[in-house]
């Protein structure tokens, strides 16, 4: 379902390396967030898991930035637009929504879209 009007808050996408809580634990602080487990996209590979977010015009959180550090190029050089690439190491579910929260209230959707922002920016 694309979204017709701008966002002003990113909408985020839990993807299946990220604690399937932590988009219940946003969305109950106000944001805008789905895992990959509620809508049945835990078995996805790495691509489809940013085709799903892109879909969704939604920016993806991953601890896997080995294997996104790749899409982003690939998509930068083909031209493509995302909502945003979150990446972080893996810490406990009480830090990595601190982080979140830190992050939707300092970046803009237009800020996050076709950009890529480390978690650890936000402590």
């Amino acid at each position: 379902m694309a979204i017709s009007e701008p966002r002003l808050y990113i909408a985020l996408y839990t993807d299946a390396d990220v604690d399937g809580r932590l988009a219940k634990q946003i969305r109950a602080q106000g944001g805008d967030a789905i895992s990959a487990y509620e809508v049945g996209n835990g078995a996805l590979g790495d691509a489809e898991q940013l085709e799903f977010a892109v879909s969704q015009e939604r920016a993806i959180l991953t601890h896997n930035a080995k294997h996104f550090e790749p899409l982003i190029e690939k998509y930068w050089n083909e031209g493509k637009d995302h909502y945003g690439i979150v990446v972080s190491e893996q810490l406990a579910v009480g830090e990595l929504l601190h982080r979140v929260l830190r992050l939707l209230d300092s970046v803009t959707a237009d800020e996050m879209k076709n950009n890529f922002h480390n978690l650890g920016e936000f402590k």
